[in-house]
């Protein structure tokens, strides 16, 4: 089925008489057949399903099942695994490639708090910092798992996950596709074997809820269902049936913001205060033909790098009035954020440069209001950096 359809109605089964999922939020059930509960347990010890029953939430949980159902489906695995938070679903993934090998490959730039975790050796995991052209230069016996973003956090940097995901062999890769959502890129469908979302941005896409889940095969998701269960990283059941509903409007939701996104594109490619748009349609960042082939449309993030730099960055974050000054996106209003200065801030110096972070770069969430509107408190603010930066 298509996308769309999938999105209302994959994790609906069994559902009894109900119209919509109902929501469980028991934290403990009843196991009257011992012999039942006991092979449940040793199921989900070993990173499985609950072979007799659910026992307690923090191993398994109808509401959440479902969630994690919906979108196995839409990414085209054969399943998903979802947490508390997106971080702590990339914690999970790196601790369950600990089960594999002690060295990862990570392609820069990352979501500041997945760059900052890969750093601190929190982990204990060897990494080795490559580029989308030289991930293979750095495969080892022992390497456990490649990982990328594309859309990259917060440049939109394009990586080809089948050239990465060739480099690495027999290792598998881990798509950060956060910033396509389902509706725009599939990882799997190129032979990305795991796909990480932070649901708190699109999934859920009211800024209300906070989630990660990774979509993934059999053999990853019963690490990462080992880890869940140890480290009690679970997605809470109201959370779930939020981010289970918000899917049903996920499709819509992202193609109206990426056409108002498109819109502002072609107005920011002209503006005085700005010397450099990057977005995946944008003249030269899409150099390897990926829009079409890889991603099915250019998303809904911005990034613009302002010709005064940081102060112009500082002036326009305290210009705006519709744009709403915050971190994280996908939302159904508009954010604006300084990456240099907040969600990458703890990479350091060094990493920012690598990735090309600079101190005047500012992302855009384009959320779902009046592309006019959006446009007009995105001028005014711009325009007053060019008087400032003449007086």
């Amino acid at each position: 089925m298509h996308p769309d359809t999938l999105a209302i109605h994959s994790g609906r089964d069994n559902l009894g008489q109900a119209h919509v999922p109902p929501i469980d939020l028991s934290t403990t059930y009843r196991t009257p057949d011992l012999s039942a509960a006991t092979a449940s347990i040793d199921s989900m010890a070993a990173g499985g399903l609950p072979a007799g029953g659910s026992i307690y939430q923090r191993l398994h949980n109808p509401t959440v099942a479902r969630f994690e159902a919906a979108m196995a489906k839409l990414e085209g695995t054969s399943v998903a695994v979802s947490y508390a938070s997106g971080m702590a679903a990339v914690t999970a993934a790196l601790l369950a490639a600990k089960m594999v090998g002690q060295h990862v490959v990570a392609v820069r730039p990352l979501y500041g708090g997945t760059d900052h975790l890969l750093a601190s050796g929190l982990l204990g995991l060897e990494v080795s910092w490559a580029t989308p052209h030289t991930v293979g230069e750095h495969i080892r016996p022992d390497t456990a798992l490649v990982i990328c973003e594309t859309p990259a956090n917060p440049t939109l940097q394009l990586v080809d996950i089948e050239a990465v995901v060739a480099a690495a062999g027999d290792v598998a890769v881990m798509v950060d596709s956060t910033f396509a959502t389902p509706v725009l890129q599939q990882p799997a469908r190129h032979g990305a074997r795991l796909v990480l979302h932070s649901g708190t941005k699109f999934l859920g896409g009211h800024g209300d809820v906070m989630a990660g889940v990774i979509a993934t095969d059999d053999v990853w998701a019963a690490r990462l269902r080992q880890v869940r269960i140890l480290t009690g990283a679970n997605l809470h059941p109201m959370a779930a049936y939020t981010l289970h509903r918000g899917l049903q409007t996920l499709p819509v939701r992202v193609r109206a913001a990426q056409a108002n996104a498109q819109v502002l594109v072609r107005r920011l490619l002209a503006h005085r205060a700005i010397s450099r748009v990057r977005y995946p349609s944008a003249p030269g960042c899409d150099p390897k033909g990926l829009l079409g082939r890889q991603l099915k449309g250019p998303g809904t993030l911005i990034a613009i790098d302002l010709i005064d730099g940081y102060h112009a960055a500082q002036s326009v974050m305290a210009a705006v009035g519709l744009f709403t000054p915050a971190v994280s996106l996908g939302s159904t209003d508009s954010l604006i954020q300084h990456p240099a200065g907040l969600t990458h801030r703890i990479v350091g110096e060094a990493a920012q440069r690598e990735g090309d972070i600079g101190e005047g770069l500012l992302r855009l969430s384009v959320g779902l209001e009046d592309v006019d509107d959006l446009w007009a408190d995105l001028d005014q603010a711009l325009n007053r950096t060019v008087e400032l930066a003449a007086k």
